[in-house]
């Protein structure tokens, strides 16, 4: 890798926590999205009977 100036950088190594924290994000987001569309449709199914 090469910087704007030339000189060759080292990849970054991210700490293994780090990248739990982002599958843990993305998992309680994924869930919560998929609840904030379930949550309102089993409400409307049960309205129209």
């Amino acid at each position: 890798m090469k910087t704007v100036n030339g000189a060759i950088s080292q990849p970054k190594i991210q700490p293994a926590w780090l990248k739990q924290l982002g599958v843990g994000g993305f998992m309680f987001f994924l869930i919560k999205g998929l609840l904030w569309l379930t949550v309102p449709a089993l409400l409307a199914m049960a309205g129209l009977e």
